[in-house]
């Protein structure tokens, strides 16, 4: 059954921040003024909204921020609001405030509260930001093609100097427990091992095999990609460093994936993305994630989209074995 319409929106990015988020941002807030609604921004995710941290918005609020990283409504954890009192809370406040519609930019915690919300009486419409991929009603996530290339251009970095040294090298990936930066990054760039979380067995032993054979082969640097979701790259470089005799370095990316000026893809996907959640809310919609799914901008309900899992596709993981060995 179709939500009530919406006379003013608000907006809030929560969770880890990606970038793209602001490009949604600007999307967001340009889409609702064009059709004649209000637009407030809330500061820092769900803990600015029961802290009452409302901004009025315009389009000059949105000005020159498409190709800045990070987030402009900056972004929290809030462990009070995934409490019925707090998501009480919350709902009391978009009331007080006039928001009878929410975008929330963010991952599979923000969704969660974005359907307590809806159930809640307010319109809520979920815009899938996060660099790990892993939000499994979805192609694309805002944030994961601008973080792949920033790993991407930091390993090949690292395979200048490992080379040099004829070093092993193990570069770990963000992406929480899923592996598709990991996946990606190691077919970009030319791996010899990529330890991905969904199909990793733990064979250390075999791993060092390989490296003493390529070695063997001329082989003057090993480049292993680890994702953060198995970790540990420091004491695996000592293991490996102690059984092959070969100097093996741990770099390990971090927070600098989240970071940069977005890349041409995710400014429009999330330009789009954003314009989308807006749309559906002026149908009168709630509960909805927009995704894209098979070369298309569709929307899923919030609860039947989380419900879903995802894991890597068999063919890819497959092909990449193949081009590492």
């Amino acid at each position: 059954m179709a939500a009530k319409a919406v006379k003013t929106i608000g907006i809030l990015t929560s969770g880890g921040d990606a970038p793209g988020m602001n490009a949604a941002i600007r999307s967001v807030v340009r889409t609702a003024i064009h059709n004649g609604l209000q637009v407030k921004g809330v500061m820092r995710g769900y803990a600015g909204l029961l802290e009452e941290e409302i901004v009025d918005m315009n389009t000059t609020s949105v000005s020159d921020i498409i190709s800045r990283g990070g987030t402009v409504l900056y972004t929290a954890r809030c462990r009070e609001f995934t409490t019925p009192e707090g998501q009480q809370k919350g709902a009391e406040i978009c009331r007080q405030h006039g928001i009878d519609g929410m975008v929330i930019i963010g991952g599979d915690g923000s969704f969660k509260g974005a359907g307590k919300l809806s159930g809640l009486g307010i319109n809520t419409i979920g815009v899938p930001g996060t660099i790990d991929l892993d939000i499994a009603c979805t192609d694309y996530t805002i944030g994961f093609d601008t973080s792949i290339n920033t790993a991407m251009q930091a390993i090949d970095k690292i395979r200048d100097t490992s080379t040099s040294h004829e070093r092993c090298s193990i570069i770990e990936v963000m992406g929480r427990r899923a592996g598709y930066i990991a996946l990606w990054c190691g077919v970009a760039n030319g791996a010899e091992e990529i330890l991905l979380p969904e199909r990793y067995d733990g064979d250390e032993q075999a791993i060092i095999n390989r490296i003493i054979e390529s070695r063997k082969r001329g082989k003057k640097h090993y480049i292993i990609i680890n994702a953060e979701g198995i970790g540990h790259s420091s004491s695996m470089a000592k293991r490996i460093e102690a059984a092959t005799g070969i100097e093996t370095r741990a770099t390990i990316l971090g927070h600098m994936q989240r970071g940069g000026s977005p890349t041409c893809k995710d400014r429009y996907y999330a330009s789009i993305m954003g314009a989308r959640a807006v749309e559906l809310l002026l149908a009168g919609k709630s509960n909805r994630l927009v995704a894209y799914k098979h070369g298309e901008f569709v929307d899923y309900d919030i609860k039947e989209a989380l419900a879903m899992t995802k894991d890597i596709p068999e063919d890819q993981f497959r092909i990449a074995d193949m081009l590492v060995r």
